[in-house]
């Protein structure tokens, strides 16, 4: 009777007492992550066209940061500023979560166009990093299909600066509540 394989070699120790495995070229292991498609960069200049300002309706959704540089240029405290240019718009999809944006006028122009953008210095991190916007870094379709006179012109923005504009809006969320 047979109570065990103490005997018995392992089926991988035959193979290592023989050298098998040693032989064998050693393969490095491949990390699955791809480049991103702009790795070569992705050229852009703002051609201040004003055609993301106006004309349509839209979202300048806010950080904190965004709300409080916005305050002190327009002179008013933080909660004056967001009741006087702020709306609260409901995040589809994320249940009764609502995020902080800019006010538009009847006209769809943002709150704070008038001839051009009057808070340029202090516009928001949405206004600044556009185009490299998560939403539209994640897909090379996306970039391709985007509408902007601006796109594929002018400045080559490398992956060390378009990561830099993501990785802003991930250090400075948009405000959000509960509704």
């Amino acid at each position: 009777m047979i109570i065990g394989n103490s005997g018995l070699p392992k089926p991988l120790s035959f193979f290592q007492n023989w050298g098998i495995f040693e032989k064998l070229p050693q393969r490095k292991r491949k990390t699955m992550k791809k480049d991103p498609f702009y790795a070569p960069g992705l050229r852009f200049s703002c051609i201040r066209c004003s055609s993301c300002c106006r004309y349509e309706s839209g979202f300048v959704f806010l950080s904190r940061k965004d709300a409080e540089l916005l305050a002190e240029k327009q002179e008013m405290e933080y909660t004056t500023f967001v009741k006087t240019f702020c709306r609260w718009v409901p995040a589809a999809g994320f249940g009764r979560e609502s995020r902080l944006s800019l006010r538009e006028k009847a006209n769809f122009d943002c709150i704070f166009w008038d001839e051009g953008c009057t808070v340029y210095d202090c516009r928001p991190l949405q206004c600044r990093s556009f185009p490299f916007w998560e939403s539209i870094m994640r897909s090379e379709a996306v970039w391709k299909n985007l509408d902007c006179p601006g796109k594929d012109r002018g400045t080559l923005h490398g992956p060390d600066k378009i990561e830099g504009y993501l990785e802003k809006r991930r250090k400075e969320p948009i405000i959000k509540r509960e509704a």
